[in-house]
């Protein structure tokens, strides 16, 4: 006989409580195999696509696409035994086969006639059309209401007044306009049944009906709803079209939290540093060049990177966080580099493990691998936890610079704004030259304002110099 097993919602990260069901994969009555992608959720890490713990047939979904699922419910049921066989129903004993079927309880009494329900005839359809239009008849047809002809209407008026549209024949109030407003109602493809009277009666006025037509008219609107808006795809939109209402969910609910309470509980400073960039643009240039670096892509972004990894390391209390429940401070000797994504999901900041092992080859791969997925909304929940101090490529958009807020548990943020030629002061002369700011929010309950201070100079000395970076190194 069949077999059931219920599938329930794992926890795909580190104590997530709940999850969104994005994408189903399989359907009732689908086959399915052990480790076969069954559907795609979404938490609040990234997207997952969770597989199949079952052979065997999908009896029931017991979840919905863009419903939000709580760790542990039940999402789908497999009959892992399809080929069993139900147990055979007993044969009816030849007494049952022959004895007629039980009648049905009596109806209670009609009204009109003392004749249980069950006896009384059923008219046919031809019946019923003639009783509906006997007017010598009073009897209703259950469901279908009075004749039209039984209504009380109103009496016209001396200009005029007709009827207009199905009023009439629904048994209602006709609607009362003048001729002039009918002609107008007309011309303009108004059904004046879906026009709200205002004049004296109910009386439908040409003011009603030109209101009408401008209530209802195609608005121009700053933007639409459409393809090109991904975002909105979980949202219902307003009969008007002004508005769309989306769930906050997921990613976009998770991030608000995060930095609500981020900005809430630890004391932000923001400091800024102009930078002359010229030289990291020449190695940026020499390294597209470089066939060892052919399979990456380079940017002014890697050496960012790396040069605040350079920073942590001359200046390990950066590199630390605050237990507000235990009152310590975490000093981690690890840096695993956050790199704020963002997606349209919402953003995210997936990092590089063990960061400061790598050399700047290795450092490019895990930086174009890493946003990569973060864009695709592929990466694993591991990706996105345990930072321990992030950087925003603010200037990806045009952007001088900027006060980050701080990723919960870490110190510092570090901004990094457009690159841009401007004239500048070099070697005691006016020059065109590559210039960039710096920006560097810290958690000011870990971070005084001058370790704060040089670890922005000392990410601006590498970035003025790159070959600073290898005394350092």
């Amino acid at each position: 006989m069949p077999t059931f097993q219920q599938f329930t919602m794992p926890d795909a990260g580190e104590g997530l409580t709940e999850a969104d069901i994005i994408t189903w994969m399989v359907g009732p009555g689908d086959t399915v195999e052990v480790n076969q992608p069954i559907v795609e959720i979404e938490t609040a890490k990234s997207l997952v696509e969770l597989p199949c713990p079952f052979d065997g047939v999908v009896s029931r979904l017991l979840a919905q696409e863009g419903e939000t699922v709580d760790v542990g419910a039940p999402i789908l049921e497999v009959d892992v035994d399809p080929n069993g066989e139900a147990p055979a129903e007993p044969a009816p004993s030849a007494d049952a086969a022959t004895a007629p079927a039980a009648a049905p309880a009596a109806a209670p009494a009609s009204p009109a006639h003392d004749v249980p329900a069950q006896d009384a005839p059923v008219p046919s359809a031809d019946a019923a059309a003639g009783s509906s239009s006997d007017e010598g008849s009073g009897a209703v047809l259950v469901g279908y209401g009075v004749r039209a002809g039984s209504a009380q209407r109103r009496p016209r008026n001396a200009d005029a007044l007709e009827p207009v549209g199905g009023a009439q024949d629904l048994g209602d109030y006709p609607v009362l306009a003048k001729p002039p407003v009918r002609k107008l109602a007309r011309d303009l493809g108004v059904d004046l049944t879906t026009v709200t009277p205002s004049g004296p009666g109910g009386l439908v006025t040409r003011e009603d009906v030109e209101q009408h037509v401008k209530a209802t008219a195609a608005q121009t609107l700053a933007t639409y709803p459409g393809d090109d808006q991904p975002w909105l795809e979980t949202g219902t939109t307003q009969g008007d079209g002004r508005t769309t209402r989306v769930p906050v969910k997921s990613v976009r609910k998770r991030t608000a939290e995060a930095m609500v309470q981020s900005a809430f509980t630890a004391p932000h400073v923001t400091e800024f540093h102009t930078v002359d960039v010229t030289e990291t643009m020449n190695l940026v240039a020499k390294l597209k060049q470089d066939r060892d670096f052919q399979d990456v892509r380079v940017t002014p972004l890697l050496i960012v990177a790396k040069a605040l990894l350079l920073a942590v390391r001359r200046h390990p209390e950066i590199n630390a966080a605050w237990d507000e429940d235990a009152q310590e401070i975490v000093y981690k000797h690890y840096v695993n580099l956050g790199i704020a994504a963002s997606t349209p999901r919402g953003l995210v900041v997936p990092n590089i493990k063990d960061a400061h092992r790598l050399p700047l080859h290795a450092l490019a791969v895990e930086l174009q691998h890493l946003t990569a997925e973060a864009r695709a909304g592929k990466l694993p929940p591991a990706a996105m936890t345990d930072g321990t101090i992030t950087i925003t490529n603010v200037g990806a958009l045009g952007i001088d610079t900027g006060t980050p807020i701080l990723n919960p548990g870490e110190a510092a943020i570090l901004a990094f704004g457009a690159v841009r030629q401007q004239p500048w002061v070099h070697e005691g002369e006016i020059k065109v030259r590559w210039v960039t700011q710096l920006a560097l929010s810290f958690d000011h309950r870990l971070v005084d304002g001058e370790l704060g201070a040089r670890v922005l100079y000392d990410v601006g000395r590498v970035m003025e110099d790159p070959a600073q970076g290898l005394v350092w190194a």
